[in-house]
């Protein structure tokens, strides 16, 4: 298929200071979770994407010295020689596809702990970022730095942009965002300083200025220097001069980096769900710095549509496109868009399961994209699928997130497959939840999967097909993948944190009784200790059916692991808005018909409140009584050709929908291979002896 010709505009060349992208589509720097202990699991991430298309590859945050350590959360350090052949390895892989590769070094000021290096943490003035997330708090503050340590941090940049270069790096950042060092000097509420380097907006920049400089010093012509910076709060604060702030530090520096990279200031509002932010959220913030200067601007804002992307260079918002969370979903985005396959593209659903993953400090994750952090160590490609070990047929019983995934992948390598669900359409659980609010776009997951299911000559999908064991066993499929799901029960929680003895009543629902369309009778309450985004978001929809409802939870905070995708700060404002009571630290102890008891986890003080009808989201169970059934009669399946037979998805082990997908993809890449084939197991790059930093 030939391109589109209304997106040319996005495959031409883009000269970033003394080098050049060779198309618009930029993969901003986003962490992977890959650091020096993965370093082939980190290229061949990054390799990947540089195979897809994106003219520009970058890193995540750098380290420029261990008073920048982020530990335990898992950042990348350039601090040495090992550290210089870890990212070439990298820069060899991106460079490969013809790609540009992107350094983001990075000092996290003030807004890291240095629990490894245990230095001070350097600060502007000595004010600490405040976090509220428990894995971000720590205790020791930070020290306010004089003109040696700022000598000092400059010296450290010029030191690893020299790394950077010799590594292979194309473009070296300079960042000053997202709280980090550069951004503390920027922001008064940081700075408080009253030499060259505080007070007005021009001695505020200052410290930036000459990190800028010190870097292009440093690379010469051989090196693009970009700039990353944060905009939301500086474009909040009137300035005497200018429109806001922002306008002002930009026009300081307009033409000083060779790129600017534009963003917000906290990862909630940078990279914020698709239950809250729309595609574009960043323009209203960013959508001057073009008309300030007249070096390329790229920016995000969750890009999957290639009209979206043209809207934006044609209307002079960013000059190049930037992709983090997209670039994760679907590497071959740009690909697709140049071989006129737009429709192919696996959009990202804005579930922020990727931000997640830094959290946790393992390798990034991703529910459209199982492949993603998978490249080196399992050998998975998202385009590209090994042949078939054999001629069996594949049986999928389950059309939702892993049973779809499963079929596809199988599909993918060549297999016969037949998917058969007995519902009357397919996508198991998110048949419901992509009609709460917010989650429309999880359909993607569904509607990827069927769209590409549906064009392939070698599927069968069958609707309303409630299989028992006899008609698995007459089939004659060689191959059976049971993928029906997992059920919510009414179980409650006990002090001891467990699940423990169910409230079995009439008036008690669970998300499935939900799902098939009954309607509890309010005043209801929501009782959740699943803690992810489904509890809440069913007291919201209660809510906007003119349910009076409540939520309690056992958890510190409603939707309490939503924290690590971004999202708790607005499930709060959402249920605030929803006119939703919300009450943590809350157990559960009794439901009559006419009120609830609930006591404190820790306090056990009791609280009453006038309830109808309950709804427990908390504990699930898998399905797998077909899966058993079938097992018990494994002594017929050689007379059936069956040669196997396997729970994936929520049948083998509930989980989010990541989980799922994961599952379901893992057993269609398995098939004819091995059982005890894991993944390859990544060693650190240390063939110098660690080296003093300079």
């Amino acid at each position: 298929m030939n391109r589109n010709p209304r997106y040319d505009i996005l495959f031409e060349p883009v000269k970033i200071g003394p080098v050049t992208a060779p198309n618009r589509f930029y993969q901003v720097p986003h962490a992977s979770g890959m650091t020096e202990a993965n370093p082939r699991v980190r290229s061949a991430f990054r390799e990947t994407k540089a195979e897809g298309g994106w003219g520009v590859v970058s890193t995540g945050a750098l380290s420029i010295h261990p008073s920048s350590d982020d530990s335990p959360l898992p950042y990348a350090r350039l601090w040495d020689k090992n550290d210089i052949r870890s990212h070439a390895l990298c820069c060899d892989a991106i460079h490969s596809h013809g790609a540009l590769a992107a350094a983001e070094l990075w000092h996290g000021g003030a807004s890291v702990m240095n629990r490894t290096s245990r230095i001070p943490p350097y600060s502007p003035s000595g004010i600490s970022w405040a976090a509220t997330h428990v894995g971000f708090m720590g205790n020791l503050r930070p020290r306010i730095m004089d003109k040696k340590d700022i000598r000092d941090v400059i010296a450290w940049q010029v030191a690893a942009a020299k790394r950077a270069k010799d590594a292979g790096f194309d473009i070296v950042y300079i960042y000053a965002g997202m709280g980090y060092l550069g951004y503390e000097f920027l922001l008064e509420e940081y700075n408080h300083r009253s030499d060259e380097y505080g007070g007005s907006v021009k001695n505020r920049v200052r410290f930036v200025r000459e990190m800028i400089e010190s870097t292009k010093d440093a690379v010469g012509n051989t090196c693009g220097v970009a700039l990353r910076i944060s905009l939301e709060e500086l474009r909040s604060k009137s300035s005497d001069s200018h429109s806001s702030e922002a306008h002002e530090v930009v026009e300081l520096l307009s033409d000083l980096p060779d790129l600017w990279d534009v963003k917000m200031d906290s990862s909630p509002t940078d990279c914020g769900a698709s239950r809250f932010r729309p595609e574009c959220a960043h323009e209203p913030i960013i959508d001057f710095v073009k008309k300030v200067t007249e070096k390329p601007v790229v920016g995000v804002g969750r890009f999957t549509s290639p009209d979206t992307m043209v809207s934006q260079i044609k209307r002079g918002v960013l000059d190049l496109i930037g992709g983090a969370r997209p670039s994760i979903a679907d590497p071959f985005l740009p690909n697709k868009i140049n071989q006129g396959r737009e429709g192919d593209i696996r959009e990202c659903i804005g579930c922020n399961i990727c931000i997640s993953s830094w959290h946790d400090g393992v390798p990034v994750r991703c529910t459209q994209n199982a492949t993603a952090g998978e490249e080196w160590r399992k050998g998975w490609h998202p385009e590209r699928f090994e042949t078939p070990g054999s001629d069996d047929s594949i049986l999928i019983v389950g059309g939702g997130p892993a049973g779809l995934e499963a079929g596809l992948t199988a599909a993918r390598r060549g297999y016969q497959v037949t998917i058969a669900d007995k519902n009357t359409q397919m996508g198991g659980r998110l048949i419901y939840e992509t009609q709460l609010p917010g989650l429309t776009e999880w359909g993607r997951i569904t509607d990827y999967r069927l769209n590409a299911l549906k064009t392939m000559s070698n599927v069968n999908l069958y609707l309303d097909s409630n299989l028992g064991v006899n008609d698995i066993l007459g089939l004659e499929h060689s191959r059976i993948g049971i993928a029906t799901g997992a059920h919510w029960t009414k179980a409650l929680y006990s002090s001891l944190e467990i699940a423990a003895a169910e409230l079995n009543r009439p008036d008690v629902y669970t998300p499935d009784d939900l799902a098939l369309g009954m309607i509890p009778e309010g005043p209801s309450l929501v009782y959740d200790f699943d803690n992810y985004y489904l509890g809440g978001v069913i007291a919201e929809s209660l809510a906007l059916q003119d349910i009076n409802v409540s939520y309690a939870t056992p958890a510190g905070h409603a939707s309490a692991w939503t924290i690590m995708t971004n999202e708790l700060p607005f499930v709060h404002q959402s249920l605030e808005k929803s006119g939703v009571e919300v009450y943590t630290q809350m157990l559960l102890n009794d439901f009559d018909g006419k009120k609830v008891t609930l006591s404190n986890i820790f306090t056990n003080m009791p609280k009453s409140l006038a309830i109808k009808s309950v709804i427990i989201v908390g504990l699930r169970l898998p399905n797998d009584q077909l899966y058993n059934q079938l097992m018990s009669r494994s002594s017929e399946f050689a007379q059936a050709g069956i040669k196997s037979v396997e729970c994936i998805g929520d049948a083998l082990a509930p989980g989010a929908l990541v989980h799922a997908v994961y599952s379901g993809h893992e057993f269609a890449r398995q098939l004819d291979r091995p059982p005890d084939e894991l993944y390859l197991r990544d060693i650190p790059i240390a063939e110098s002896p660690p080296n003093k930093v300079i």
